[in-house]
């Protein structure tokens, strides 16, 4: 079973940066496609960001532009650098496998105007 570990979030100013991570056990990492979704307050989970296996990655366009994907296959790890954030992108950021089996529990990121 697969088991996702997020971490990264925390509170930061508008104009400001994070980097989430997901450490993912249990599968075949490097062959998964991996994505990234966010759940604000009493809103459904959007997607936000796809990677393949290959490295390739898509991106909403509430976030493109502004953050990025990416993954490191040795560490069984997939990154979101979350760049000139705004408080809209308050939200608790999940990763999953594609196609989506479970969820991690999330880390909060919290953008403050």
């Amino acid at each position: 079973q697969v088991q996702l570990v997020e971490s990264g979030g925390g509170l930061v100013q508008a104009g400001g940066s994070l980097r989430l991570s997901c450490l993912v056990s249990g599968s075949i990492f490097s062959s998964k496609a991996m994505g990234w979704y966010r759940q604000a307050p009493g809103k459904q989970r959007d997607w936000i960001t796809t990677i393949t296996s290959e490295g390739q990655s898509y991106y909403a366009p509430s976030v493109k532009g502004r953050f990025t994907c990416s993954r490191d296959n040795a560490k069984n790890t997939v990154y979101l650098q979350l760049n000139s954030l705004k408080p809209e992108d308050t939200a608790v950021y999940y990763c999953t496998t594609l196609p989506v089996t479970s969820w991690g529990q999330g880390t909060q990121v919290t953008v403050s105007s």
